[in-house]
């Protein structure tokens, strides 16, 4: 009679081919499975990101510095904008890299399917890898910014400047996920519908820079006038996101929790909806793109 483990497959080493069911699936557990692919497609696309330049990934650095040069030059000068007391340069640096953290992120994922048709083509893995890797690259060049940003509050905090919350920094890791993670959620609805309509890639730079100007993103909250604009501004999950993150780091800000509250829940939600949207696209993607 043969044994147990000579009559019975070991099912560690075998996977089950079937037709998928028709339900809502995220398959976040599949790219769970994938992590190793995760962590490649990563270092890939932070390695390409900064490939054949001449400064590598100083631009990393570089970027948020020039752009916080010429915020405070148009806004701080020009437009004579306030900080809410904060020094320009910090206030600027800040909120530019927390704003490339979403929008690298959204404009990287933006163009998943088109820019990935061959690779998606030809192999099969979870198609949802290439957005979290895309999303994990930001997060990446971000932690490299915030060393900078430690520099200069260390720098401000010792001349007394600056005044941190500091009971609240636990909070700043779940903050940035939050931003990294919208950001991810709208590019990848937005790679769902261009498999579809590529004129929507032609004016996704364009979109997302205009909603940079909605998003206190070069002025804080309290700057801006009592009345439907300003509810505009807090209703945008970018705005009370980024408030609260300057409010944490540098100490001052107008911060609604129920206006925060609404843009964490739609944050959940779009990104729930996204990846269905995805998971569903990407079963004929080949056939448009």
């Amino acid at each position: 009679m043969l044994s147990k483990s000579k009559t019975e497959p070991n099912t560690a080493y075998h996977i089950r081919l079937q037709p998928e069911e028709k339900k809502v699936r995220l398959k976040l557990d599949e790219a769970w499975r994938y992590r190793d692919l995760v962590r490649l497609l990563t270092r890939r696309t932070f390695t390409v990101t900064y490939q054949q330049t001449v400064l590598g990934p100083l631009w990393i650095i570089i970027n948020p510095v020039l752009a916080s040069l010429i915020y405070m030059f148009v806004f701080g000068h020009i437009a004579d904008v306030g900080t809410a007391g904060i020094p320009q340069i910090l206030f600027y640096f800040v909120s530019s890299a927390v704003w490339e953290l979403f929008s690298f992120s959204l404009t990287k994922n933006s163009q998943t399917f088109v820019a990935n048709a061959y690779l998606f083509s030809k192999v099969y893995f979870p198609r949802i890898c290439v957005p979290i890797s895309n999303m994990l690259v930001s997060i990446l060049k971000f932690l490299i910014q915030l060393l900078i940003v430690a520099g200069l509050l260390t720098a401000f905090v010792i001349r007394g400047n600056v005044h941190p919350m500091w009971a609240l920094y636990p909070l700043l890791p779940l903050l940035f996920l939050q931003m990294a993670l919208f950001g991810m959620s709208v590019g990848v609805l937005i790679s769902s519908v261009t498999t579809k309509y590529r004129d929507l890639l032609a004016v996704v730079n364009v979109l997302v820079n205009l909603w940079m100007y909605g998003s206190a993103v070069v002025y804080p909250i309290q700057s801006v006038p009592d009345g439907v604009l300003k509810i505009l501004v807090k209703v945008n999950p970018v705005s009370e996101n980024m408030e609260l993150i300057r409010m944490i780091l540098l100490g001052e800000g107008e911060f609604d929790l129920l206006y925060y509250l609404v843009g964490l829940a739609v944050t959940i939600l779009l990104f729930f909806f996204s990846i269905v949207i995805f998971n569903r696209v990407e079963r004929t993607f080949a056939d448009t793109v």
